[in-house]
């Protein structure tokens, strides 16, 4: 290991590319570069620098030596919680995670309750002719603000008879942040659990509703045999076809704010946009930061859990300010960790935040 370590430090040229794309650098003590070949070189390091890291994948997108700094940062934090040297924020999260499957520590039989707010039945995937699985958030399934998305996707599907199932109780957090805080062996467990259940039930196809869920299953579960993608792509096609159709005018500006997990890691950006583009009246601005240079929200990479020490301007809030400089009357976004994160700064400036769907529901 320790020649392993030395090897990605003969690789690093200090070129500075991954410190300075990084949306930490400069707002905060965090310097990824500096943090990378201390953790390489066994040093020292200040104990809550490694957690002001959003994993927003930035650094190893642009790294030229493929050193991949963010999984740097995620084994720097391995070690740190297999010492016990975290936040007890993020402890509790992670405690919460082992005994209720979701970072919140709410009651996993409820996992599915979201479904009783629906005037038809959700069945279970298991009942499906098609075994297409809509995977429900941690967030979304349990806080009453994102709780609105798995409700809208659903009536626009069930509206486009469009047909798929769920889990419910059976389904357990994706792992994507306890990953990225760390705890190797949890994710695993999540792995393992998750991806017998699919299994069981036959699921060919899942539709994330969060773009962290899509990247993990997606990317960090191995082949599992199964279509994987977040829900903007295949409402974009239905909207390609005629099969969901917005009939009624959205006369604002909005402004479309890229998820990391979804545009920079995946490459989804035309689908959300092309959704936007389908409504009648609604004029869509862009952000000068957009796309694959995305200013990270922040609420990715167990942030959602952490506080940092010390006062600054957050990129949330840098966010809001451009928004409202260009005119936006709406702020859009298809991630639940971007609400989250955009709308307390948005609120003070009385710009709505939206995700994609919520519009979407209005148009229709």
């Amino acid at each position: 290991m320790a020649d392993e370590k030395l090897s990605k430090v003969s690789m690093c040229m200090q070129c500075g590319m991954c410190s300075g794309s990084c949306p930490e650098t400069s707002i905060t003590p965090f310097n990824i570069r500096k943090l990378v070949r201390k953790n390489l070189l066994q040093r020292e390091v200040e104990e809550s620098l490694p957690w002001y890291c959003t994993s927003c994948g930035e650094c190893t997108l642009r790294c030229p030596r493929d050193v991949k700094p963010s999984e740097m940062i995620i084994e720097l934090r391995a070690s740190l919680v297999e010492e016990g040297q975290i936040p007890t924020t993020i402890q509790k999260a992670l405690e919460n995670t082992y005994v209720q499957k979701n970072p919140w520590g709410r009651p996993k039989p409820k996992r599915g309750a979201w479904t009783a707010e629906l005037d038809f039945k959700v069945p279970h995937v298991k009942e499906t002719q098609s075994k297409r699985l809509l995977f429900t958030c941690c967030i979304q399934a349990y806080d009453p603000r994102c709780m609105v998305i798995p409700l809208n996707v659903a009536r626009i599907f069930n509206k486009a008879g469009f047909e798929f199932g769920i889990l419910g109780a059976e389904e357990s957090c994706c792992g994507n942040e306890i990953r990225r805080m760390g705890e190797a062996g949890l994710f695993e467990e999540l792995q393992g659990q998750n991806a017998a259940t699919f299994k069981k039930y036959g699921v060919k196809e899942i539709i994330a509703l969060s773009p962290h869920c899509m990247n993990t299953l997606k990317n960090e579960y191995g082949d599992l045999g199964i279509k994987i993608s977040h829900y903007t792509e295949p409402l974009a096609e239905m909207i390609e076809k005629g099969a969901v159709a917005p009939k009624t005018a959205y006369a604002k500006k909005v402004i479309y704010h890229d998820p990391c997990f979804l545009g920079k890691q995946n490459k989804v950006f035309d689908a959300p946009r092309n959704i936007l583009k389908s409504i009648e009246g609604l004029q869509l601005l862009e952000f000068t930061w957009a796309r694959e240079n995305s200013l990270c929200c922040e609420g990715g990479g167990g942030r959602m859990f952490f506080e940092a020490e010390h006062p600054y301007t957050r990129n949330s809030e840098r966010r809001v300010l451009e928004a409202v400089e260009k005119g936006a009357e709406v702020l859009a976004t298809s991630c639940p960790f971007c609400v989250m994160t955009l709308e307390d700064p948005a609120t003070e400036k009385g710009l709505p935040v939206k995700e994609l769907s919520e519009i979407l529901i209005e148009a229709l």
